[in-house]
């Protein structure tokens, strides 16, 4: 019953993020790599993608 609310916001940064990746032009690497990142490395790609993915102008 605890994990359900770290679990939501697992999902939810999950979503935010790969929203975040359609939505930006230029990323730093592929975008291909940075979905399977975002997906597949649980909490710490996400965080990953906001900190070192988005390309900043």
């Amino acid at each position: 019953m605890m994990l359900a609310p770290l679990i939501f916001i697992q999902f939810l940064l999950i979503v935010v993020a790969i929203i975040a990746l359609l939505k930006t032009e230029q990323t730093n690497g592929p975008k291909a790599m940075w979905a399977v990142i975002i997906i597949f490395i649980g909490f710490i790609g996400p965080v990953l993608f906001f900190i070192l993915g988005r390309r900043q102008y």
